[in-house]
């Protein structure tokens, strides 16, 4: 399982989903608000990769889970790289 972890920690298809989601969420954040936009889309995007991979079931589900632990951690990354960035800009 970690080994699956770190792989998906590395996929660069799942950082840039990740980044587009954190962009689109800073987009909307005024009609819809922080975190129902950011869970979705951290269930969207570890369900949407091994779905589109055509792996047998059992492993499609250890990948699910795994997606939405890896993805969730890559979505708090961008977060807090977006607030170093804020905070060195004196906002």
């Amino acid at each position: 399982m970690a080994d699956l972890i770190l792989a998906q920690l590395t996929d660069p298809f799942r950082i840039v989903l990740a980044i587009g989601l954190v962009l689109t969420m800073l987009r909307t954040q005024a009609a819809s608000g922080t975190w129902i936009p950011l869970g979705a889309g951290v269930i969207f995007i570890a369900v949407l990769i091994p779905m589109t991979m055509g792996a047998p079931e059992a492993d499609r589900m250890q990948a699910i889970i795994a997606g939405i632990f890896s993805t969730a951690l890559i979505v708090a990354v961008v977060l807090g790289l977006r607030a170093l960035v804020l905070r060195a800009m004196g906002r």
